[in-house]
């Protein structure tokens, strides 16, 4: 295998980079998210490219989308990363709803405990 080091990004680079774990890289390398070349020792060279990948990445997951969507959604970003194709815009709309509708339930769940903390005898 040729010497990778010149074009590519050590895992523990990338992790410094993203803010993002070693382990969590290797979970996103498995599920397919990134793609690491081996150097002839078998250690994992990333280009540095996917420093932005693992940013998108990760906010998609702050967002709490699933790893299935994440992966439908990272190809739809342009070239530049700095947008998403519209064939998103239902998706995230969808999740947006879900997260609302789970806002609205947490909502209930204060309310019903403030009402329990009233009730207790002091």
């Amino acid at each position: 295998m040729s010497d990778l080091s010149d074009e590519t990004i050590a895992i523990g680079e990338l992790s410094s980079r993203t803010g993002a774990s070693v382990r969590a890289l290797r979970y996103y390398e498995q599920h397919g998210l990134l793609r690491s070349a081996r150097t002839a020792a078998g250690h994992r060279r990333f280009p540095p490219a996917d420093v932005e990948t693992v940013r998108r990445i990760r906010l998609l997951l702050n967002a709490g989308f699933p790893l299935a969507d994440v992966a439908w959604v990272i190809p739809c970003f342009d070239d530049e990363g700095v947008q998403l194709d519209a064939c998103v815009a239902d998706r995230i709309h969808a999740h947006l709803l879900v997260v609302e509708e789970r806002m609205a339930e947490l909502g209930e769940q204060q309310h019903a405990i403030h009402r329990l903390q009233q009730l207790v005898r002091a």
